[in-house]
């Protein structure tokens, strides 16, 4: 309990943390493609996962001028469609919107809720506005309010998203939770001076030995008891 303590509002990443982004993807891909195997999807899978990570990195270092996820995704779906043999426009077209309708966890929903109760709840998400707007009702995930890295013109781990975060709470970095399933975003929360707690997903980026974050959770029900104590 101590490592969490004073707690005002707590910030979630989302695409990875509360919903399965490498899953709905693959389900995306696959739809697009009913007739690829297992072996296509997942080679179109890393074709999408290593674009948006390679742009949103050349956007980090100034190799590219700012482009939301929306049009970085849709580069990413011609490059799935390419690579998959798709030439329908209009299942391209779906498929550049993929990251809207990605799958809760199965605890995401209802762990939001009872914290929401307690604590108002802030999502953070490299996802541009229009996807997070859509991705929030699709998911049925409750917050008081969703931030994107697009109002800044950054990506995570840039520190601006973090300070937009911490402006939003109204109150020092120190009593702003950050969750997440990505050593690396915590990483950079920490260093912006929030506190925070690791929760274990598939696919995420676990902790090393010598992170130092709050707390570390097996599963977001663990950090939902122990902040609202039920």
């Amino acid at each position: 309990m101590a490592g969490i303590r004073d707690i005002e509002v707590v910030v979630f990443d989302v695409l990875g943390t509360l919903v399965d982004e490498p899953g709905g993807l693959r389900a995306e891909i696959r739809a697009a493609v009913p007739t690829s195997g297992d072996s296509l999807v997942d080679e179109s899978l890393s074709v999408w996962q290593r674009h948006r990570e390679r742009e949103q990195r050349r956007v980090g270092q100034g190799r590219r001028a700012y482009a939301s996820t929306d049009v970085i995704d849709a580069e990413a779906a011609q490059l799935v469609a390419d690579h998959a043999g798709l030439t329908e426009p209009a299942a391209i077209a779906r498929l550049a919107t993929a990251s809207r309708r990605l799958p809760p966890w199965d605890d995401s929903v209802a762990g939001l809720d009872r914290i929401a109760r307690r604590f108002p709840v802030v999502g953070l998400s490299n996802a541009g506005r229009t996807t997070l707007l859509r991705l929030g009702a699709h998911a049925g995930l409750r917050w008081h309010q969703a931030l994107s890295a697009e109002s800044v013109r950054a990506y995570k781990p840039a520190p601006e998203v973090y300070r937009l975060a911490i402006d939003t709470a109204g109150c020092p970095p120190e009593h702003v939770l950050m969750v997440a399933a990505h050593a690396w975003d915590l990483r950079a929360a920490r260093a912006n001076g929030m506190r925070t707690a690791y929760v274990h997903r598939p696919g995420g980026d676990p902790p090393t030995n010598t992170d130092e974050f709050d707390r570390r959770f097996d599963e977001l029900d663990e950090l939902v008891t122990e902040l609202t104590g039920t």
